[in-house]
């Protein structure tokens, strides 16, 4: 069964670090582009930010040049390192596939305040 579970959400001031992980199971990780999305208060879900399997990364422009995408193909894990926060990165953050995403786990609260 595919399952993402991710961890590490909290809360934390402007301009201040997080970093997110994410558990998978049940999916051919080291095959399968992954991706960090999120989905503020009464908006639609985003993509944040991506990774092959290779290691080939993009953003967002929103957080281009704050975040980083990182994962290691033998844990089945990713990460998502988030540097000089913003409050309107204050959303619930969720792991999954590129293509195809299914299967949504509950995600991690994150909360910048200013």
């Amino acid at each position: 069964q595919v399952q993402f579970v991710e961890s590490g959400g909290g809360l934390v001031q402007a301009g201040g670090s997080q970093g997110l992980s994410c558990a998978t199971s049940g999916v051919i990780f080291r095959f399968s582009t992954m991706a960090w999305y999120r989905q503020a208060p009464g908006k639609q879900r985003e993509l944040v930010a991506q990774i092959t399997g290779g290691g080939n990364t993009e953003y967002a422009d929103s957080v281009k040049g704050r975040f980083t995408i990182s994962r290691d193909n033998t844990k089945n894990t990713m990460w998502l390192q988030m540097n000089n926060l913003k409050p309107e990165d204050t959303a619930v953050y969720y792991c999954n596939t590129l293509w195809g995403p299914r299967n949504w786990g509950q995600g991690t609260q994150v909360t910048v305040s200013s």
